[in-house]
């Protein structure tokens, strides 16, 4: 019958019974801990808000850049889209005006064609009409294997047409995910930038402002705005076109992806200055780089396009006397701004 008793319990009263209450409760109270708020991200100090926030603006900034050269692909894939279409659409059209020629000919010749050649010249009344009609079809033969030959050689290009058609159509939509890509890409930059902003009592709010505003004057004022801005005359009349629209649009606001009139991004603004002087510059800020000539930063004149980060993902247009006009980031508008803002990385005299 002892075989069967039920085992005695441990007492947890001794030494061990403390030590295993210890662990628990240790456990529980570092369970409670990390589900804690006290074990929450550390509030950022308004500078390590502003420097991350300016991070993401350069990243939206970046990202902007791309989206607009996949938004200029995309659009002239879609704009050899419609004109394939169309060219496929005239072929289709001549081609079944030729089905038709060809169709009338062959009733034509299963209505009268009931004899023999042969046997029509023996029972003809008059052989020589009928020998004048002869080489009158032979050459309407002729003529009849030219139009098939025509016939399917517009077959071919037809098939050649639709081919190039479907290739755009299928860049078409490679272009278009990648636009959305980078559209996703710069609105999650900025509404993380803007969350960190709304993290910020209203005396850091005005702060932080206050600091962004120094940061965009950059010196002390002269004739003519900051630095003696605009006092340096343009060395051709097409630089100083390019330099009096972009004073011009000085106040509107930035948008990202715009080319204005209303609104501008960094590189819809440069874009727009200098078509208004005569000269088209490709859409995005690192393709503007490689058009006209470089000019090192000591040799910077009125009307020179100037960039900046490495990945050349922003650009301004230069004033003179170390100031440029740009369109900064999203929030603020077309401004004049010092170009020791941003890290330098080059620029280029369009014309």
């Amino acid at each position: 019958m002892g075989a069967h008793r039920k085992p005695k319990r441990r007492s947890l009263a001794g030494p061990a019974g403390r030590t295993a209450a210890t662990i628990a409760l240790t456990g529980a109270a570092t369970a409670t801990a990390l589900d804690s708020p006290a074990h929450a991200e550390p509030r950022l100090t308004p500078a390590q808000v502003k420097a991350e926030v300016d991070r993401l603006y350069e990243q939206a900034g970046a990202a902007t850049e791309k989206y607009n050269g996949a938004k200029e692909k995309a659009d002239a894939a879609r704009d050899s889209l419609a004109e394939l279409r169309d060219e496929a659409a005239r072929r289709t059209a001549r081609l079944n005006t030729s089905r038709a020629a060809l169709g009338s000919i062959a009733a034509a010749q299963y209505r009268s064609g009931g004899l023999d050649p042969a046997a029509q010249l023996v029972l003809s009344s008059r052989p020589d009409d009928y020998l004048r009609d002869a080489s009158l079809a032979e050459r309407a033969g002729t003529r009849q294997a030219a139009m098939i030959a025509g016939v399917r050689r517009g077959l071919s290009e037809i098939a050649g047409v639709r081919a190039r058609a479907n290739g755009r159509l299928s860049e078409l939509k490679t272009r278009q995910s990648e636009l959305a890509h980078h559209r996703a890409t710069v609105e999650n930059k900025l509404a993380s930038a803007r969350r960190l902003l709304d993290g910020l009592t209203a005396a850091q709010r005005a702060r932080y402002a206050r600091d962004a505003a120094q940061d965009d004057q950059g010196g002390a004022a002269g004739p003519g705005g900051p630095q003696g801005a605009g006092t340096v005359p343009a060395p051709n009349p097409r630089a100083a076109s390019a330099v009096a629209f972009a004073h011009g649009a000085i106040g509107k606001p930035y948008v990202w992806g715009a080319t204005g009139p209303g609104s501008f991004d960094c590189s819809g603004l440069t874009q727009a200055a200098w078509r208004a002087a005569g000269v088209a510059l490709p859409r995005t800020s690192y393709a503007q780089i490689n058009v006209g000539r470089r000019v090192s930063r000591d040799q910077l004149a009125p009307g020179d396009l100037v960039f900046f980060f490495s990945g050349i993902s922003h650009v301004g247009i230069y004033v003179g006397n170390g100031q440029m006009i740009h369109a900064p980031r999203p929030g603020t508008a077309v401004r004049m701004a010092p170009l020791d803002q941003m890290p330098f990385a080059g620029a280029t005299r369009p014309a």
